[in-house]
């Protein structure tokens, strides 16, 4: 028997048969402008066009440099459809590393928003050899070709090529990158999965209405996106966070979905306890980018009735998610791996643990990246292969399993401090220190100590109108410490460093307090 057909469709195709089949559907909102599945495919496939008759080809790199808006996500979900892989940078980086990772990637063609065109004309003369076609939004000039009329009078479908799943689709290099550029590469076929199994970890459905807040190159942003095109909802996108309009925008637009990290969660809920906002739109709320907090996390559930799932993940690939249902009693953990996907702790001689005894995570399944681009040191680096000779991607966090099979975070392994040969976690000693009042935010790093080798110190942001000194909560803290706890020093700074997702910077804490200490 002749047997049928059975295609499998990439995201170009998914997105384009929501173009034919949800035509009318509001499909990305921004500001005044709505699209319609129609119109967002039809925008999308426009520019597709207009790449391959630049002699942009399948495979060929794309940077994009731009703040959050509707030529963004043309440009990104144009250069998907075009077969070419999209570089998304972080705009907050030097212009050095920017530049790093542009000739990483050996980009062919770059796109850049308005308020971006300056910087990167000043950067022309230094991007790589490959780079023959430069896409500005509102551009004038001999340099740029303008956004719209490059996409001007191109055809509506969606171009017809030979696509392999295996073929990439993306490189998002690891934020704060410093020295030698790290590329995460993600294929068509990861992409693909990562986002079916993110949307039923996640709730998404065809009626998601999705708030974008974070910039677009985040991977946390490709979350929401992804999962959200590929069920068939609605993007609703900000140009930048403000509370405010978050709450405005969860109220008008009734949102039901959205992805943040928690200084975001957090600035929202001190709003909210000023005054009363309709949030009962929202379904599903997933915040991820660094450790949400106990205290944070109840607020979180106090003003918002569906709760919030915390996502701890990288984007190489290792996503756990603790669903709202069970974050009661188990406020500190991040939950179980996602659908399909495995996880095991080992120690630092690759043995496997049991429960309860904290060590390396490392995960395998279908969602994890191809590899690190171009980098084959830093993949046999992130490599863990075990007794039966299988293959798992190496986290570089420290945490555990407990006996119901719920991980929880200890800390980064390059963060933990050794001191007298004993492994002293950051992580630990930071909860103890957000329990007083006086203390609104904290990180604490290793320094160096004469006689110990390493010590802890802690850079603490006070509460506003908090009037305890640093030696009273440096001797509060070291009251409620481990011996091998105690801080050497309590320092106070007006914030913390982090980078666009959140996450505390400690490299640059380490490099400000650098001076040893000799007790």
């Amino acid at each position: 028997m002749k047997e049928f057909e059975a295609p499998v469709p990439l995201l170009p195709e998914i997105l384009a048969l929501h173009g034919k089949w949800r035509a009318r559907k509001p499909a990305v909102i921004c500001g005044d402008t709505r699209l319609d599945w129609a119109q967002f495919t039809a925008s999308n496939h426009r520019f597709a066009h207009a790449l391959r008759s630049r002699g942009v080809a399948v495979g060929d790199r794309v940077g994009v440099v731009m703040s959050n808006g509707l030529p963004m996500v043309q440009a990104l979900f144009g250069t998907l459809a075009a077969g070419a892989v999209s570089v998304p940078v972080n705009l907050s980086v030097s212009d050095d590393a920017l530049l790093g990772m542009l000739r990483d990637a050996g980009i062919t063609a770059l796109v850049v928003s308005s308020d971006q065109r300056e910087r990167l004309q000043r950067l022309l003369p230094d991007m790589p050899e490959s780079l023959r076609l430069r896409i500005a939004e509102g551009a004038t000039g001999a340099d740029w070709l303008a956004l719209e009329d490059f996409c001007a009078g191109q055809p509506t479908a969606l171009p017809a090529l030979e696509l392999a799943p295996d073929a990439p689709l993306n490189i998002i290099y690891s934020s704060g990158t410093t020295g030698q550029p790290k590329g995460i590469l993600h294929s068509h076929r990861t992409r693909r999965d990562w986002a079916y199994d993110l949307a039923i970890a996640l709730r998404y459905h065809g009626g998601a209405r999705t708030l974008l807040t974070l910039g677009l190159y985040s991977n946390i942003s490709w979350v929401a996106m992804l999962c959200t095109l590929l069920a068939g909802g609605t993007l609703v996108v900000h140009t930048r966070f403000d509370p405010a309009a978050f709450l405005a925008s969860v109220e008008l637009e009734r949102i039901t979905h959205t992805a943040m990290v928690p200084v975001q969660f957090q600035r929202v809920c001190e709003l909210m306890a000023q005054g009363s906002f309709d949030v009962g739109s929202m379904q599903a709320m997933m915040s991820c980018g660094s450790p949400l907090r106990e205290g944070l996390k109840r607020e979180i559930f106090r003003h918002f009735p569906c709760g919030i799932i915390e996502l701890y993940g990288l984007t190489e690939g290792i996503i756990t998610t603790l669903e709202t249902e069970e974050a009661a009693g188990r406020w500190d953990s991040v939950g179980k791996p996602l659908i399909g996907t495995d996880i095991c702790i080992v120690d630092d001689d690759d043995r496997v643990l049991g429960a309860n005894s904290p060590g390396e995570i490392v995960s395998r399944g279908r969602i994890t990246m191809p590899g690190y681009w171009r980098r084959d040191d830093a993949n046999r680096e992130s490599e863990f292969v075990d007794e039966q000779g299988r293959q798992w991607l190496r986290s570089g966090d420290v945490g555990y399993v407990d006996d119901e099979g719920y991980l929880f975070i200890v800390d980064r392994k390059k963060d933990m401090i050794l001191s007298g040969g004993q492994n002293i976690y950051p992580q630990d000693i930071e909860a103890v220190l957000v329990q007083h009042p006086a203390i609104s935010d904290v990180a604490v790093i290793g320094i160096a100590n004469e006689r110990w080798g390493e010590t802890p110190l802690a850079v603490v942001v006070p509460a506003a109108g908090a009037a305890e000194t640093s030696d009273e909560l440096l001797a509060w803290a070291n009251a409620r410490l481990g011996k091998q706890q105690r801080l050497t020093a309590l320092c106070f700074a007006d914030s913390l460093p982090r980078n666009p997702n959140g996450k505390i910077l400690k490299r640059e804490l380490r490099q400000q307090f650098t001076e040893p200490s000799h007790d």
